[in-house]
């Protein structure tokens, strides 16, 4: 018997996946569980399983395609033995498959073509005079007044138009006029933008409008694919930065006690199979600034006018890999101890890096952390991923002369770096925000009383 596999469901709003690389060929034994396929999507690779065990019929798809959810990938035989070979009666069953399929694509094609034909028919008017050119016909053979017959200089509007129309990038000569004696005003132009921008295909590329000048010209190019990731990526940090005001506040905080303790406390974490990192611990004291702050917890909801509170805490944590960069979300991060979640960061880091990570582990995050602290920079400006509305940037500690009780004592110091959105967090919520961290990382026993 022959058997599809298909894309299964994969997480929320994931509809496609990119195939990577196919593991099998056409011929081949497969058994439940073998691997078929490498896949990603959204952020995350996967490998795409065998339900059944047999030969594999028809290989449906190749490198590079994209596939829909529900799509056939896959034909597996059933019937066949692990030698691959079929005896007298399972050949003729699959004659008879065969037959059966052919009978029935036979039977579709017929079907729409008369479909066709009954529409075709239906669109002409009985009361139509014969010879006569229908109206359809006469508005599609006469022709479009062109928009842009008038020189730029000669179509009616102010100075102050015009250049709001350059400055936007809206060709004035597209634009209709709804003035006296078809002057073009202000709200043309607006209004001319607007409807540019909504009929904008969905996903499309920002800047895929911009042609790049021939660098050939200049000495030897290469050109390479963008792969799925940096897709992804360059769109929805386009797309982030465009749609939310930032806003960057810089601290710093003294962590030369909290350095002593991760050192001291290493150990127990160590013989759970994990490593206590300042991340696993910034991880703990962020989840109880997000409760103590929760607008910074929140998204807003700008088409109804609303602020999106969550009562739970799902932190997303940024992983350097050789595909870019991946955020796996660590979920109930409040409700966990920091040995907890060094183990669960450790874990998902490492999927991350191996492909192995799921599109679910990399969604539902309400605030993000960047540590780029392992690598080096003293501080940098994270965008905020939206729905998000806030990201920590971490960047690399150093020994700094700090005066402490009439002195200069070397201190070790962490700059920290924190965007977000200015449209629901003012100034001062961020500047305390941040100033709450970095007094919990100086006296983490503070928190319980604050």
């Amino acid at each position: 018997m022959i058997k599809e596999i298909k894309l299964p469901e994969i997480a929320d709003n994931v509809t496609t996946a990119t195939v990577l690389d196919i593991l099998v060929s056409e011929g081949d034994n497969v058994d439940v569980d073998d691997m078929l396929a490498e896949m990603e999507s959204d952020k995350a690779s996967f490998e795409l399983p065998s339900e059944y065990a047999g030969v594999v019929k028809e290989v449906k798809v190749a490198s590079g395609d994209e596939v829909k959810v529900g799509q056939v990938m896959f034909t597996i035989d059933t019937a066949s033995d692990k030698s691959g070979k079929d005896d007298g009666k399972q050949q003729e069953q699959k004659k008879e498959e065969e037959s059966e399929e052919k009978e029935a694509e036979q039977k579709q094609e017929e079907k729409e073509k008369k479909a066709a034909e009954t529409e075709d028919d239906s669109s002409k008017t009985e009361d139509e005079p014969v010879g006569k050119v229908s109206q359809k016909e006469e508005a599609q053979q006469k022709p479009e007044p062109k928009s842009d017959g008038l020189p730029a200089s000669d179509v009616p509007a102010s100075p102050a138009v015009r250049r709001l129309a350059r400055e936007i990038g809206v060709d004035i000569k597209k634009v209709k006029g709804t003035g006296p004696h078809d002057r073009v005003m202000e709200a043309d132009v607006k209004a001319f933008a607007k409807k540019a921008i909504q009929s904008k295909p969905a996903g499309a590329a920002v800047g895929a409008d911009y042609d790049l000048p021939d660098f050939s010209k200049l000495g030897p190019i290469h050109r390479e694919k963008l792969d799925t990731i940096r897709k992804i990526t360059a769109r929805t940090m386009a797309e982030s930065w465009q749609s939310i005001p930032h806003v960057f506040q810089f601290d710093k905080s003294d962590v030369t006690e909290l350095e002593k303790f991760r050192k001291n406390y290493s150990k127990f974490v160590e013989k759970e199979g994990a490593k206590l990192t300042f991340t696993a611990i910034l991880l703990k004291l962020t989840a109880e600034a997000l409760k103590k702050f929760p607008k910074f917890n929140a998204s807003l909801d700008m088409k109804n006018e609303e602020i999106v509170y969550k009562d739970f805490v799902n932190i997303g944590v940024a992983v350097d890999t050789d595909r870019g960069l991946l955020v796996p979300v660590i979920r109930d991060a409040d409700k966990k101890s920091i040995t907890e979640l060094s183990l669960e960061l450790n874990e998902l880091a490492d999927k991350a890096r191996k492909k192995k990570i799921m599109p679910d582990q990399l969604q539902g995050g309400n605030f993000a952390i960047s540590n780029l602290g392992g690598i080096g920079g003293t501080n940098f400006t994270p965008i905020v991923y939206r729905p998000n509305v806030a990201i920590l940037g971490v960047s690399r500690s150093q020994m700094e002369p700090v005066y402490v009780d009439g002195e200069f004592k070397p201190r070790m110091m962490l700059p920290l770096s924190l965007s977000y959105d200015h449209r629901i967090i003012d100034g001062a919520d961020g500047a305390r925000f941040l100033r709450w961290l970095c007094e919990a990382m100086e006296n983490p026993l503070l928190t319980m009383f604050k």
